[in-house]
């Protein structure tokens, strides 16, 4: 009886044959960014709900709130800061929009209108913490109010950051069309939960 001899194969064979699998799209891997961008943001609204739960509990444990003596907080300000932000998520909105129907140039200055308005919202935030009749150390609902507006502050800085890239990489020619954009929606998706948070914590501070 004789054994059974494996069938020799020609290495440039097989070569040949996973290219053309790779080209007929039988070998792309998926596509994990967004899943990737989704459990990223997932992770930091769980930290900003801890942040939120702890001011909540502090505020329903204490006798007064804010405690006696703390002066009260300025609404005009930081409800133009709002507006200005809110605003901003339907200006980067637009930019997405824009870039889908392959208008780059459109994409580019609905970026840049969001970026500077982030801008504004950061510069009238550290205007407002220069202005604050209290510090860090106060008292507890000033801690926590510095902690929460601080936190926030951090990711629209990122946000800023991101954007800032989009709009350097979209200079070279083709980095961007209606076909490949993923950097655009990403810092889209970002803005728009930075401004969520924003909206949250404005009502838990200044208006509840």
């Amino acid at each position: 009886m004789q054994g059974s001899i494996a069938p020799v194969t020609d290495p440039t064979q097989d070569d040949a044959i996973h290219a053309h699998g790779a080209e007929a799209g039988h070998y792309e891997h998926p596509d994990l960014r967004v899943f990737g961008l989704i459990v990223f943001l997932i992770s930091e609204g769980m930290l900003f709900f801890g942040l939120f739960a702890a001011y909540l509990t502090f505020r329903s444990v204490a006798t007064s709130w804010p405690p006696e003596g703390t002066p009260e907080l300025e609404l005009l300000l930081p409800g133009i800061n709002t507006i200005i932000l809110v605003s901003s998520s339907f200006v980067i909105h637009q930019a997405d929009h824009a870039i889908k129907e392959n208008k780059v140039k459109a994409a580019q200055l609905w970026f840049l209108a969001t970026f500077i308005m982030g801008a504004i919202f950061i510069a009238g935030q550290i205007y407002e913490y220069q202005h604050l009749e209290f510090g860090l150390t106060t008292n507890l609902f000033a801690s926590t109010f510095y902690v929460l507006t601080g936190f926030h502050g951090l990711h629209v800085i990122i946000g800023l950051s991101l954007i800032a890239t989009v709009l350097v990489r979209s200079l070279k020619a083709g980095h961007y069309s209606n076909t490949s954009h993923f950097g655009i929606e990403a810092a889209s998706v970002y803005w728009h939960f930075v401004d969520i948070v924003w909206i949250v914590l404005f009502l838990l501070l200044y208006i509840l």
